[in-house]
């Protein structure tokens, strides 16, 4: 049976391409949202660019299929029109009419009684507005294209049982292959257990090109003077040290030691080894491509406060090696070694052999996130870090950001590896405050 859907205004500036996503049923967009898309249309940020992109694909349409108001046609057999209400009523609850909310539930309403022998679905990531639409007998649902729960994305590590002469196998030869009827994803974390004294265990990963699972290639003496404290701190160290994983995912909660592990790998990777030609780092300033005049002083001046815990985790890293001693952190970074930005600045750039760490990622939508992956030029690493419970951008939540976003879709990619990172070290104190508040 068809449907209708009508779509709130966030679902549009969140996906432009929305409108193509509701496979043969009919899509209405109320006259109401183009009027708040509008309103959006000059700004420089990624809301203002998918707010362009809205118009765009409407004009298109309009110019190719006729009127909007009458409906035109959609390439899956179903059909687009912008709806206009004959009347601007008041509804019977305690709403603000003069509310574009009020205006697109009405919107809804006059759908779903217009047409009573199919259903009308308001789409909305706005949870009040579900809520209040429920409360009016409509029938809301929050927009579930590129959503990944949290308690579905996979963990990135697997528990394998084996006969305990195959550890000590592992052991001796490095790698053994996984048993019968296993089903493992390229670059999956493995701990290979012993069936018989569940403690005897080995670290190992899954080599998609050889087939097997193959020991960690981790320094015995940790990466300068940083060494794994856990499991999967090990894990993610070998894959940030592995340059044919050229994505990686560090998935975690505040203090289980994402930036500072991603920060030790590029150094050690830049500066020790000189694979890479420069780490660059940056984060975005939320919102993306906010206006900075509210901070007194120059460009670098208005951005120190947003970039400090970068410099932070840098000087700790730069004072605490065991081994080759590292320059001083101003001195790599006046030799290009080493660059800061925020992420505004990046769009446009093509970033070739470089070692490029994105922090708080989950502040990203999927198109930020497809904007900076798509920089990366020929050996390029790209790192993305960050907690998804931590969200500052009103746009995304902890299903819709990027970060969790691209580490379900690149699961299966032998160029991807993820880790899920659940065991905070950076203090006693810091663990507990993360667990209890």
């Amino acid at each position: 049976m068809k449907k209708n859907y009508v779509l709130d205004t966030n679902v549009l500036l969140h996906d432009p391409q929305a409108i193509f996503r509701f496979e043969d049923n009919d899509v209405i967009i109320p006259i109401f949202v183009i009027e708040e898309v509008d309103q959006f249309k000059r700004d420089g940020t990624e809301i203002g660019r998918n707010a362009r992109s809205v118009s765009r694909l409407l004009d298109g349409l309009r110019a190719r299929n006729g009127s909007l108001a009458k409906g035109v046609p959609l390439d899956h057999g179903g059909s687009l029109r912008v709806a206009l209400p004959p009347v601007r009523s008041v509804l019977p609850v305690a709403i603000d009419p003069s509310k574009a909310d009020h205006l697109i539930l009405q919107t809804a309403i006059e759908t779903r009684d217009g047409s009573p022998d199919r259903p009308t679905i308001l789409i909305t990531m706005d949870t009040n507005l579900r809520i209040r639409a429920d409360t009016l007998g409509v029938k809301a649902e929050t927009y579930e294209s590129q959503r990944v729960q949290m308690d579905e994305l996979d963990s990135g590590v697997m528990e394998i049982d084996v006969p305990g002469a195959e550890v000590d196998a592992f052991y001796s030869r490095g790698e053994i292959a996984p048993p019968a009827g296993n089903v493992l994803n390229p670059n999956v974390c493995v701990l290979v257990r012993d069936q018989a004294a569940p403690n005897h265990t080995a670290l190992g990963r899954f080599d998609a090109a050889k087939g097997k699972i193959v020991a960690l290639h981790v320094p015995h003496d940790g990466v300068l003077g940083l060494r794994p404290r856990n499991r999967e701190q090990s894990f993610a160290l070998d894959l940030l040290l592995d340059d044919n994983v050229k994505l990686v995912t560090l998935v975690g909660k505040a203090g289980t030691g994402k930036t500072l592990l991603a920060l030790a790998a590029g150094l050690k990777r830049t500066v020790e080894d000189g694979v890479f030609t420069r780490m660059l780092v940056s984060r975005p300033i939320i919102p993306l491509g906010r206006d900075l005049g509210f901070l007194p002083g120059t460009v670098e001046e208005k951005l120190n406060p947003w970039l400090q815990p970068i410099f932070d985790n840098l000087e700790l890293l730069s004072g605490s090696g065991s081994g080759k001693k590292l320059p001083p952190m101003s001195k790599l970074i006046d030799d290009s070694l080493i660059q800061v930005e925020p992420l505004t600045y990046i769009r446009g750039r093509s970033l070739p052999h470089q070692y490029l760490i994105v922090d708080e990622a989950q502040n990203l939508t999927p198109h930020e996130v497809k904007t900076i992956i798509t920089r990366s030029g020929e050996g390029t690493k790209v790192v993305l870090t960050g907690d998804p419970y931590q969200i500052d951008n009103p746009y995304v939540d902890s299903a819709s950001n990027a970060l969790t976003i691209v580490a379900d879709r690149f699961k299966q990619e032998r160029l991807a590896g993820h880790i899920v990172l659940s065991k905070g070290e950076r203090s006693e104190l810091a663990e507990l405050a993360a667990n209890l508040l």
